[in-house]
């Protein structure tokens, strides 16, 4: 008899579904939005509850002047160069504090620390130390994730089977191999959930970082349209901005998730 993969046929079951109800529910959102914004505003002339149809014209119009599509890509590139840099020395951190006795017990108060100075201290302090600069814009984001990357990958590199080190170290397999075949694909899972949860609070952290000491950018663009009582153009920053956060997660984080995930039963 032909088998047939279950799981398999059950996810591509899933997917039509799945997609189906968020179309309903974000749909279902929007118009309890716009109906919403149209009584506050008919029946209670109230200004600041724009709908999602003026919020939409407000886009728009920014795209085609261009300032939203440009304001996005810088904050954008300042999100990919602090989420890199965040992840590369977390995962060393990281790796060093899993492996090393000595130097995990010595500055495990470091970091239960630094996870708990609020983001806004950093920041101010970095534009204090360092000016409103860029370098200090980038040094307050990552001051901000790497400790959270860092407790992630310590905790995978403390769960690395030994088992499979032995195997390794049985077969004569060297430390590039053993690297490779052995440590990262069990490392994957904890760097992969350091990542999605990075690019949630780092983008978070950018804007804040923008709004108190960046002359361009999403955050200085809210910060602006705040003074100016404009409550359609921070909506529509905001959820362009989401979105596009929201498509790197689904068109390359999940992905890449799922392929490394993969060797597992």
């Amino acid at each position: 008899m032909r088998r047939v993969n279950i799981t398999s046929a059950t996810a591509g079951e899933a997917w039509p579904a799945r997609l189906a109800w968020l179309a309903v529910s974000l749909l279902g959102f929007l118009l309890f939005w716009e109906i919403a914004a149209r009584i506050a505003t008919g029946v209670y002339q109230y200004r600041y509850l724009p709908g999602p149809s003026t919020v939409w014209e407000v886009a728009l119009r920014e795209i085609h002047s261009g300032d939203l599509i440009m304001h996005i890509a810088i904050t954008m590139r300042r999100v990919a160069i602090t989420f890199v840099f965040s992840m590369l020395i977390g995962i060393v951190i990281g790796i060093v504090l899993g492996r090393v006795k000595w130097a995990d017990q010595f500055f495990d108060g470091w970091l239960i620390f630094f996870l708990n100075l609020p983001a806004l201290v950093i920041i101010c302090l970095c534009y204090v130390w360092f000016g409103r600069e860029e370098l200090a814009a980038i040094i307050a984001v990552s001051i901000n994730k790497i400790p959270n990357v860092a407790v992630m990958v310590r905790e995978g590199t403390r769960n690395l089977s030994r088992d499979l080190g032995e195997m390794a170290e049985m077969y004569g397999f060297g430390w590039w191999k053993t690297l490779r075949h052995v440590t990262l694909p069990q490392l994957a899972p904890y760097f992969m959930t350091a990542a999605r949860t990075g690019l949630s609070l780092v983008w978070k952290i950018v804007l804040v970082v923008e709004l108190l000491g960046r002359s361009n950018g999403v955050g200085f663009q809210l910060g602006v349209f705040f003074q100016t009582f404009d409550v359609a153009a921070m909506l529509a920053y905001s959820l362009a901005f989401i979105l596009v956060v929201q498509l790197i997660e689904i068109a390359i984080l999940q992905p890449i998730t799922a392929r490394v995930n993969k060797w597992r039963r």
